[in-house]
C-alpha cells in the first residue's frame, strides 16, 4: 500500500489566536507536530521491530501491514516550525498561500500524485494516528459501501488529570457550520465486523480535521470544478479545507457513538478536554457541563 499524506503546517505566536497554532508556544507547538508526523512512520511504515534478547537483533515488525509512506509538509512563508521537526521524514512544500487557506494547497499536492499512490490523506498537524489496521479498515469500509461513501474518524481528546477521561469532540456542534450534508439517503449503515455489528452514521458535523481517499475518490473529486478552490463556508477556511469538499462530493459517515472507537483520530492540542471540561473524579469518572 503506497500512502500520500499532505498536511498543512503554520505556526504564528499570536495571543488572541483561536487556533493550537496561534495560542502555543513554540516549543509546544513543535512537540506537537513531531509526534503527529512521528506517528504516521511509527504506525504505517516499516520503522518498526521486535526486540530479541536472546539473538541480539530485532526482527521486523508488521511487515504485512507496512506501508510506503510519503508526507508532504505544506508551508506559508517563513511562519513555521521546519527547522524544529528534522528527522521525521517529511517533505518540506513552501507556498506563497494565506497560512489559513494552506489546506487548499494541500489538495494540489494530493492531486499531483494521482497515478502513484493508493491512498490520499489530507491531516491537521496536531492528530495522531496510532491504528495499524486504519487504511484496511477504510478499504473494508469501501468494498461494502462503494466509493460515493467516505468514512471519517472520529477524533477525541484525553486527559488523566484530575482523573483519566477520553472525549469524542466533533459532536453538534453550538454554532452553525455551514449547513447539512446534502441528500436524506442511507443515513444509518451497519456491517458485521469483528464478530460485532458495527454502526456508522451521517451526522450533522463531519468534521475531523482530516480526510482519507481512495485513488478513484480523490480523481473523482479532482475533476471537479470547485477542487482546491480556496473556500470558507464551513466554519471557516480550515474547517473546510478539511470536510466541505468531502460534504459536496460524497456521503461521509462517522462511527456511531455506541461504537465511536472503530475508527479514531487523537487530537493532541486540547481545545476541549482539561481547558474547557474537567472530568470528576470517581468510578467512573463524571464529566460535568460547564
Amino acid at each position: 500500500m503506497r500512502i500520500l499524506f499532505a498536511i498543512p503546517h503554520h505556526f504564528a505566536r499570536d495571543a488572541a489566536g483561536r487556533y493550537g497554532s496561534e495560542r502555543t508556544a513554540a516549543e509546544e507547538r513543535a512537540r506537537v507536530v513531531r509526534t503527529c508526523l512521528a506517528s504516521l512512520r511509527q504506525t504505517f511504515s516499516p520503522a518498526q521491530a521486535l526486540i530479541d534478547g536472546r539473538q541480539q537483533r530485532f526482527h521486523p515488525a508488521n511487515p504485512q501491514l507496512a506501508a510506503s509512506v510519503t508526507i508532504a509538509l505544506c508551508t506559508a512563508g517563513e511562519q513555521h516550525l521546519v527547522a524544529d521537526l528534522a528527522g521525521c521524514g517529511a517533505e518540506h512544500v513552501a507556498t506563497d498561500a494565506q497560512p489559513r487557506f494552506l489546506g487548499f494547497e494541500c489538495h494540489k499536492v494530493l492531486k499531483d500524485g494521482l497515478g502513484e499512490y493508493d491512498y490520499f490523506a489530507y491531516l491537521e498537524d496536531d492528530l495522531r494516528l496510532a491504528d495499524g489496521l486504519f487504511f484496511h479498515k477504510l478499504a473494508w469500509f469501501g468494498e461494502r459501501f462503494g466509493e460515493a461513501s467516505v468514512l471519517q474518524p472520529n477524533r477525541f481528546e484525553v486527559t488523566d488529570d484530575p482523573a483519566p477521561y477520553k472525549l469524542y469532540i466533533d459532536g453538534n456542534s453550538h454554532v452553525g457550520l455551514g449547513g447539512e450534508q446534502p441528500g436524506a439517503e442511507k443515513r444509518r449503515l451497519t456491517a458485521l465486523a469483528f464478530g460485532q455489528q458495527i454502526a456508522f452514521q451521517r451526522i450533522a458535523n463531519p468534521h475531523s480535521g482530516c480526510f482519507f481517499l481512495t485513488a478513484g475518490q480523490l480523481a473523482r473529486w479532482a475533476a471537479s470544478p470547485d477542487f482546491a478552490r480556496p473556500d470558507a463556508a464551513f466554519g471557516g477556511p480550515l474547517e473546510s479545507a478539511a470536510t466541505l469538499g468531502i460534504m459536496r462530493h460524497f456521503r461521509v459517515y462517522k462511527p456511531a457513538r455506541e461504537n465511536a472507537a472503530f475508527l479514531e483520530i487523537e487530537h493532541l492540542d486540547p481545545r476541549y478536554l482539561g481547558r474547557r471540561f474537567r472530568p470528576l473524579a470517581g468510578d467512573p469518572p463524571v464529566m460535568p457541563w460547564g
